[in-house]
């Protein structure tokens, strides 16, 4: 551990070294750069969007439910961030009790808008760039056929978390560091970058040490399997069990989409998670060199019910969503506006219809970073992977926080 620490502050002392000075210099000051909007920002009263659902109420009582009993885990005071607004873990569990007594009192739509209106505070997430972009994306649980042994068929594993890996919480060192987190492994003494995807999958480094899990036929598949972070896997004997994600090796996530992009394999316009299989498997030859161009790797866990988001609670379809916990606070009650795709049943997309519902900030993911991107978690089965892979808009992001006096009212 000594080791790990000489390390981090010699790379912290590198980066602000100030040993070597050249003579002073006479330079006009440098512009100063516009201050960034905060991820959140209060909406007036006459601002406020239509709180429409075009969902069942059931689905949203069990992903209100699912948070509830993540913030009955975390001490009352735990802090959050609400625009301008200081919160804690009490508030915002008295502010999803309450908004979960409106869903199951039978309140008529209009009604339940009206309660919403009244009670609550807004925000708006700022989004990203100069026009404050929200961009929507989907994903999905696939249900893959898997073995528990390898054969000649199925012979590509996913693992379970590797014990060598160390994940160092840089916060705990600097707090400007603070949300930053390092994963790898001693290598004589040193701490070194975690496995890659190429040395996994490729060299071998986690062979013969009895981390599989279970076995599978198509790379391609397994790869997406990461990709969303949980599945559920089917034995031949009919049987099947979900796992989800435990652990990542710590490496950058890299898009392979927009490397067949920019290699010419794939348009910008026609690029889909479906797209992007057709074109791996058109070109055998090419899959591992492709895949390995994400050095990311997922480490995997079973579960009794999931998938599992990132606070510990089973997500549910069209209701959970996925954003970046550096700038909305985790298992928030949020709302939603954008388009979804409208699917036949030969599987084609017919058209796109706007769409808005409540929904619960439940997880993260590698991909999904800074104040203007959020993951919609569509479910399972062919549909909402159809969905999923073609969801690309964008849209509104608010969340909402019981107000002061609706709590003092007892409301």
């Amino acid at each position: 551990m000594r080791k790990i620490l000489f390390i981090l502050l010699v790379a912290t002392l590198i980066g602000g070294c100030t040993f070597f000075r050249k003579p002073a210099v006479v330079t006009p000051p440098p512009a100063v750069p516009p201050k960034e909007a905060p991820p959140l920002a209060a909406v007036s009263a006459s601002d406020l969007p239509r709180f429409q659902d075009d969902m069942d109420r059931a689905s949203l009582a069990r992903a209100l439910r699912k948070s509830l009993g993540y913030y009955a885990r975390l001490p009352e005071r735990t802090p959050y961030r609400m625009g301008d607004r200081r919160v804690t873990a009490r508030d915002m569990k008295e502010s999803l009790e309450t908004f979960l007594a409106i869903v199951e009192s039978g309140a008529s739509p209009a009604a339940l808008e009206m309660r919403v209106k009244e009670d609550f505070d807004v925000y708006r997430a700022s989004g990203s760039g100069p026009v404050g972009r929200v961009l929507f994306t989907g994903y999905y649980e696939p249900v893959l056929k898997g073995s528990l042994a390898k054969t000649d068929v199925y012979r590509y594993p996913i693992y379970r978390k590797p014990d060598d890996s160390i994940v160092v919480h840089l916060g705990k060192f600097r707090e400007k560091y603070k949300n930053e987190r390092l994963i790898g492994r001693l290598e004589n003494g040193e701490l070194v970058p975690y496995y890659s995807r190429e040395e996994i999958d490729g060299a071998g480094a986690l062979e013969s040490r009895g981390l599989e899990i279970a076995w599978f036929a198509d790379p391609v598949d397994l790869f997406f399997l990461h990709i969303q972070g949980s599945g559920m896997i089917c034995l031949a004997d009919g049987s099947c069990f979900q796992v989800s994600y435990a652990q990542s090796n710590g490496r950058a996530y890299r898009s392979i989409g927009k490397l067949l992009i920019d290699s010419g394999r794939v348009t910008r316009e026609d690029l889909s998670m479906q797209s992007i299989k057709r074109t791996l498997r058109d070109r055998p030859e090419e899959v591992r060199e492709i895949l390995n161009h994400n050095e990311s790797y997922v480490f995997f866990r079973t579960v009794s019910e999931g998938p599992v988001g990132s606070i510990g609670v089973a997500l549910t379809g069209g209701r959970s969503i996925a954003t970046d916990p550096a700038f909305f606070p985790r298992g928030a009650l949020a709302f939603v506006k954008t388009r979804k795709p409208e699917i036949g049943p030969d599987g084609e997309i017919r058209s796109w219809a706007s769409f808005s519902r409540f929904v619960l900030n439940q997880d993260a993911g590698g991909a999904i970073t800074g104040p203007g991107r959020v993951d919609l978690f569509c479910g399972r089965g062919r549909e909402a992977e159809i969905a999923a892979g073609h969801l690309k808009e964008e849209g509104e992001l608010y969340f909402l926080v019981l107000k002061r006096e609706a709590r003092a009212k007892g409301r």
